[in-house]
């Protein structure tokens, strides 16, 4: 098959997969699968989870023109809606199996992904309700979640009320951040989402103002690379470089310049973008993947499945933006290696959460739960039509 035909079959074997996952009694879908590919009806129903399935669903049709995706794009739509706090505005955390509001922390990572997935949903629909509803969010995080200083500085975990909570959700490696690099991507990413929905001149000023926060204070440029926890006032917490949202970031900072078009912004943007890729190669590929992460001058070598998916989409960039196909061997090394051990042979399975050196899936990580979903891997398929098609 060529590379097309690879990415047809993935997005079709990860939409036949998780089509099945549909909770038809309580709505929305399944918050857990074990590792032996038990269901867990009753798991509780993370809301990230369901915004990365409302995003799945909705890009599979606009890429393909599945009218069936619709359907499931619909149910996870609805489900989202109960997780808005109709009183106090935003996304709760989660929800326990049956729909009811679990665990009602309000955290700016977690509402932008209801926003980029409402984005996309009313690309594929042209649902007003779904648009207005991402506008809404938008204004809660510029409302609730961000520091009144006047600098793009996001707050990350917050009550129900909107009060500080400490950042337990998005905190890891023995630190507790007050700002992180995740939560402001995926700001950036749900903005870009946002603006190419609704052409809003707000969003497009508050995009660019968080384009420039990355270039000025999370991308570092004497290591190359992006810092990932800070104190408030954006000083690095850690000797940790992440490999993955690196890579990530490569390609997301340059669709989000795309969307704003401004040239000197562009020329600042690409300098970086390429720098990332080019130290990802240099540290952390490590043929056919790419490892974790790198902490205090240890490598993490797991290979973690988001990782691949997005090392596919920033080598495809990296090799549209500069014509080099060492960039595009590497993307299609990355993808043989998905092929050969990241998705699961078992019948009604996805893909292993990582695998360890030797590649095999060692950890026996759940094969879905609240942070393992179609959004990484679905996306990789899309962006792979997209950008090969043209």
């Amino acid at each position: 098959m060529n590379t097309l035909d690879i990415a047809s079959t993935d997005a079709k074997h990860i939409y036949n997969f998780w089509k099945n996952l549909l909770d038809k009694k309580n709505g929305g879908f399944y918050g857990e699968v074990d590792f032996n590919l038990n269901i867990h009806k009753e798991a509780y129903k993370g809301v990230i989870l369901n915004s990365r399935i409302l995003y799945f669903f909705s890009e599979y049709y606009l890429n393909y023109q599945e009218k069936e995706s619709l359907v499931y794009a619909k149910a996870s739509y609805e489900f989202l809606k109960r997780a808005y706090d109709t009183e106090k505005r935003g996304l709760y955390w989660s929800l326990d199996y049956q729909g009811n509001p679990l665990d009602t922390t309000k955290h700016t990572y977690n509402i932008a992904f209801g926003i980029y997935a409402l984005s996309h949903y009313y690309l594929a629909t042209k649902n007003e309700e779904a648009l207005n509803l991402a506008m809404n969010l938008y204004h809660t995080i510029e409302d609730h979640c961000r520091e009144k200083n006047g600098n793009h500085y996001y707050l990350e975990e917050q009550t129900r009320e909107f009060t500080f909570k400490p950042n337990d959700e998005l905190s890891e490696n023995g630190v507790m951040a007050t700002r992180t690099m995740n939560t402001a991507l995926h700001v950036l990413e749900a903005y870009s989402a946002l603006y190419k929905a609704s052409h809003s001149s707000e969003v497009k000023k508050d995009l660019t103002s968080i384009i420039n926060l990355f270039l000025d204070k999370i991308y570092n440029p004497t290591l190359k690379r992006l810092e990932v926890f800070f104190n408030a006032d954006y000083e690095s917490l850690i000797d940790l470089e992440s490999y993955g949202h690196e890579i990530e970031t490569s390609w997301l900072l340059k669709e989000a310049s795309d969307e704003v078009k401004d040239p000197l912004l562009a020329k600042r943007v690409e300098k970086v973008c390429l720098e990332l890729v080019q130290s990802v190669t240099d540290r952390a590929y490590q043929k056919p993947f790419i490892i974790n992460e790198c902490e205090n001058g240890r490598d993490d070598t797991t290979r973690v499945w988001w990782i691949q998916a997005e090392g596919v989409n920033g080598y495809l960039n990296a090799y549209q933006m500069t014509k080099d196909i060492k960039y595009y061997n590497i993307a299609l090394e990355i993808l043989a290696g998905i092929q050969k051990y990241f998705i699961d042979k078992r019948e009604n399975s996805e893909w292993f959460w990582d695998l360890d050196g030797a590649n095999i899936p060692s950890s026996h990580k759940d094969i879905v739960e609240p942070w393992k979903c179609p959004y990484h891997n679905g996306r990789m398929c899309f962006e792979i039509k997209k950008r090969l098609s043209k």
